[in-house]
């Protein structure tokens, strides 16, 4: 393009300009670019967040395995059935969140939660051995068990492996972890009051004299039948959520029909489901597994919550289920 004659020109400013501008876009991209090569970029990396010995690499695959973004959102991302859970593991920590993936269609009650305390990896990970002072740290936690711990969830009853359930958790304090710049935004509840009956459920076991077991607390005045007893107990310690009273399977065996049954184990041999065999199935549940289940789910520590007396009283109770689905 070139100049009339006899009128100003302007080329070489316009083109000076054009220069400029297109030396600021390749600077901002050259600065982009670079920063793209960092590792972090200031967020905290997957490969760093573990639980137990497992990262959070391995949690997401699980994650992805599992199509949890179906229903859940990661920082937005994904589908609006179920909650956000980016800060998941901030709100309620690793003890209720393993107590939850272990028999996901059902709430964990506080005892259920205080078994999982007792787990190494959560020990190392918080430092908290008391109900208290994992409440305190996790007050989402102890809203959930007061709402709803032993009602029911409408999500399936996923069989987790006690791996899969340690690698999620890592994912999940990743996600945590992360720098989201306020995400997820806190909903506006215009003051709605909680349901009468959820807020009563659990409200006592919540407060429960510290060094109390949750299970006998809640229990405090034995009841004269065994099996009146053991009903109770199965309700407080959310067995419920992962046994069925019929002969129907959720993660483990239906308790309908089984006393007096015979067993078939992972081992090959076959057990009569006496009142010593549903005893160690309380206290040791990984000792004998039933064919068709997985070791490592039913907590390994009924043992520090439950007396001799409460653990007979939920046999009587299994005693007197039928086998009718």
């Amino acid at each position: 393009m070139s100049c009339a004659p006899g009128k100003p020109c302007e080329e070489g400013k316009k083109r000076r300009i054009a220069l400029l501008a297109f030396g600021l876009m390749a600077l901002v991209f050259f600065v982009l670019s670079a920063f793209s090569f960092v590792d972090s970029r200031v967020q905290v990396t997957p490969e760093v967040v573990t639980y137990g010995p497992y990262n959070a690499v391995q949690g997401k695959r699980v994650f992805q395995a599992y199509n949890c973004m179906d229903c859940h959102t990661i920082v937005g991302n994904g589908a609006y059935f179920a909650p956000d859970l980016t800060k998941e593991y901030q709100q309620v920590g690793p003890a209720w969140l393993a107590a939850f993936l272990g028999s996901p269609g059902s709430w964990p009650t506080q005892t259920v939660v205080a078994i999982h305390l007792h787990d190494p990896a959560q020990l190392k990970t918080t430092d908290i051995d008391t109900m208290q002072a994992y409440l305190k740290q996790f007050p989402g936690a102890a809203q959930r068990i007061r709402q709803q711990g032993g009602h029911g969830t409408y999500m399936p009853n996923l069989t987790f492996s006690g791996p899969d359930i340690g690698k999620l958790i890592a994912f999940l304090k990743y996600t945590s972890d992360m720098n989201t710049e306020g995400w997820p935004p806190k909903p506006e509840t215009n003051g709605a009051a909680l349901l009468a009956d959820r807020s009563a459920h659990a409200a006592t076991a919540v407060h429960a004299p510290a060094g109390a077991p949750p299970a006998a607390a809640a229990s405090a005045q034995p009841a004269s039948d065994p099996a009146v007893l053991g009903a109770k107990l199965v309700q407080e310690d959310g067995c419920t959520a992962c046994h069925a009273t019929d002969q129907s399977t959720k993660v483990g065996p239906g308790w309908g029909g089984l006393y007096n049954s015979q067993v078939k184990l992972t081992d090959g041999s076959t057990v009569t489901a006496n009142d010593a065999y549903l005893a160690r199935s309380i206290l040791d549940p990984n000792a004998q597994i039933p064919t068709g289940f997985q070791p490592n789910i039913m907590p390994a520590n009924f043992g520090s919550v439950l007396s001799k007396q409460q653990v007979d009283a939920i046999v009587a109770y299994i005693k007197t289920l039928k086998g009718n689905k």
